[in-house]
């Protein structure tokens, strides 16, 4: 399977949703609506990304009981989106109940667990109370998630190798995406899409450095054109 680029619609109203999708070129096919934007506008800004006939990629990192999560899934589904974030460290219980709900669906979406925010260095895993290296964490969580039916893992390309020696068959998504010389931003753990795909990634998310490009189009293609030239 060819590495997928999915550009992180990271804007705050539908509006602005609009004009990034339109400065971008129709061959682009994912697109991820996170947080910010879905608390804005909730389930409305899918549907200009499905009458396009894009691939949405929903990243709302659920994490609370079994039974709500699950809920979540099944109605994230009845909107057509086709990939969703669940935390790892959710928990067996909750993770099992997400992937059942998953499978319920008409239309099944895929999951993909979060092991460890790319914000998050290992200082920060001292100030949570968390004992394991950062790469530690991702294969634990990784394994957790993977036994419980979910389909794949969000991770640092850092921390990607070793989990795609260990889960052949697992969706990689990364993060933290940048061209060699781009801003990082708040990333602490970003990487080239060369090195990502080396690693094993699946899905390449970029967002900034595509959306406040001068030329996004360009930006895009340029991203596009560096993940063509690694396989």
């Amino acid at each position: 399977m060819e590495p997928a680029l999915i550009v992180a619609l990271d804007v705050p109203t539908l509006a602005e949703m609009e004009k990034a999708v339109h400065r971008l070129p129709d061959s682009i096919e994912w697109y991820k609506v996170g947080l910010e934007l879905f608390c804005a506008d909730g389930p409305a800004v899918l549907e200009p990304l499905k009458k396009r006939n894009k691939k949405i990629f929903l990243d709302l990192k659920l994490h609370d009981i079994p039974r709500t999560v699950a809920n979540a899934v099944k109605t994230a589904a009845s909107h057509g989106v086709d990939l969703i974030t669940v935390h790892a460290i959710g928990g067996r219980a909750m993770l099992e109940a997400a992937a059942g709900a998953a499978r319920e669906c008409i239309d099944p979406p895929k999951l993909v667990a979060v092991t460890t925010l790319t914000s998050l260095s290992q200082d920060d895993f001292k100030d949570l109370g968390i004992e394991r290296s950062v790469s530690d964490q991702a294969l634990a969580l990784g394994k957790l998630a993977i036994d419980s039916g979910i389909d794949g893992l969000v991770t640092s390309a850092h921390e990607a190798g070793a989990l795609r020696r260990e889960f052949p068959q697992a969706l990689l998504v990364t993060p933290g995406i940048r061209l060699p010389g781009g801003d990082v931003g708040d990333q602490k753990r970003i990487a080239t899409p060369a090195f990502a795909i080396q690693q094993g990634a699946t899905h390449l998310v970029v967002g900034r450095p595509i959306l406040q490009a001068d030329d996004p189009a360009a930006a895009a293609a340029a991203i596009c054109s560096n993940i063509k030239g690694t396989l």
